[in-house]
């Protein structure tokens, strides 16, 4: 028997939350649905798009924030990537260009999916990728049971 899972929403610790909050609204385009208390000052916040699901905290409590984020913790969020399914990698590089952040063009990789990475202010990655050819998306679309040439 498996467990019946829907959705996963990853939890990221955060140092500023106005300024994650912002990389994750205001660029990539997420809807703040809920915070841990009203107005601009909170601790904790459920993000949402497109079905995908992000929960940002902060890694401080306000009266125990350092001035600067710790270099150790920021350099330990390396060991995390979140992959985002993107059919248009040019048109999302043109709009992270626009918004002043440093990205590389998209590629292809060995095994056939086109990607583009990002950084955002907390030194997590994000990978936006899709399927670069038509082997390459059957084959997902088999591991995904999609039937359409655009996945919900």
């Amino acid at each position: 028997m498996a467990i019946n899972i829907r959705g996963l929403a990853p939890l990221l610790q955060v140092f500023d939350m106005p300024t994650a909050v912002h990389f994750y609204r205001d660029i990539l385009g997420f809807e703040l649905v809920t915070t841990s208390r009203p107005g601009d000052h909170f601790g904790w916040a459920l993000l949402k798009l497109n079905g995908v699901e992000i929960m940002l905290n902060t890694a401080y409590e306000e009266d125990q924030r350092p001035s600067a984020p710790d270099p150790a913790r920021v350099a330990a969020h390396n060991d995390t990537a979140l992959f985002f399914g993107c059919e248009d990698l040019d048109g999302a590089y043109r709009h992270l260009r626009a918004h002043g952040l440093s990205v590389k063009e998209p590629a292809v990789a060995p095994y056939g999916m086109k990607q583009l990475y990002v950084t955002d202010p907390d030194g997590y990655g994000l990978c936006f990728q899709w399927p670069a050819d038509q082997h390459t998306r059957n084959q997902w679309k088999a591991w995904y049971g999609l039937n359409s040439d655009h996945p919900k």
